[in-house]
């Protein structure tokens, strides 16, 4: 029986959302600043009279533009020792861990940056579906490779990195509306199953 697991990330595995918790461990007087000048963004954003793809590119490059690729990194790391498992649902953490993957293909499918998601995916021995950084000469522009992960762009990353592969069962797991076309496309669809 060949499976494909297809995970969310935040408040599906974990208790938080990562995207402010490292920005917050990258910097956190910048964090601070930025935040408050980005709070008219975060309001239209929940009034949805802003594009999350804006907003959140706008946040992110505010705090990490111009930063080199093997800082970012190096933090990257750091905040994943400081917070692993610790931020990782328990029951999560027993399920990933009793994972066959004999016959089992497993993919953390987030829009976090995968600059710092990538260490979580390791840790879970699973393939990393995330939205990309975009670096120039070694620098972070606060740009995007592509679009932000979430929603349908979710579901059209997991059809490119599987389309020559055959499963018996597909299995997926979110948490929020972003997680929907991945849920309904799956054999089977868990809307937060580790709450």
């Amino acid at each position: 029986m060949k499976k494909l697991y297809c995970f969310d990330f935040d408040g599906t595995l974990t208790y938080n959302d990562t995207m402010f918790m490292y920005l917050k461990f990258y910097d956190p007087v910048r964090f601070r600043l930025q935040f408050l000048k980005h709070v008219p963004l975060f309001v239209l954003l929940k009034l949805r009279l802003a594009e999350t793809e804006k907003v959140k590119k706008s946040f992110i490059g505010s705090i990490l533009k111009g930063q080199t690729r093997e800082k970012i990194e190096k933090k990257s790391r750091q905040f994943f020792e400081a917070h692993y498992p610790k931020i990782v649902r328990e029951n999560a953490l027993d399920f990933i861990k009793n994972i066959d993957h004999e016959n089992t293909q497993s993919l953390l499918v987030t829009a976090s940056l995968d600059i710092w998601a990538r260490p979580f995916a390791d840790a879970f021995q699973m393939k990393l579906l995330a939205t990309q950084a975009e670096f120039k000469n070694g620098v972070f522009t606060g740009n995007f490779v592509g679009r932000n992960c979430n929603g349908k762009e979710k579901l059209a990353r997991i059809q490119t990195e599987i389309k020559d592969k055959k499963y018996d069962k597909i299995i997926a797991f979110g948490d929020t509306s972003g997680d929907k076309p991945m849920l309904k496309w799956a054999n089977e669809g868990h809307y937060q199953f580790f709450h």
